[in-house]
């Protein structure tokens, strides 16, 4: 079992790149555990969402 600094380790690196099915796992076991770790996640996503959205509203308003 992984510990929550492991684990946030993970959820930012699988918003860069794909995790390895080990490493899926076992993030996956810990959240299924951990609250708080499931809650950074959600904050984790909403986060990468929000600038991807804010990202392409720039880019389209730099082509009108």
């Amino acid at each position: 079992m992984i510990m929550c600094k492991e684990a946030t380790r993970l959820m930012s690196l699988k918003i860069e790149q794909p995790l390895t099915f080990q490493q899926k796992t076992q993030l996956a076991l810990h959240l299924s555990m951990c609250g708080a770790c499931r809650r950074c996640d959600k904050q984790f996503r909403f986060l990468h969402d929000s600038f991807n959205r804010h990202r392409s509203q720039l880019g389209d308003t730099n082509k009108k």
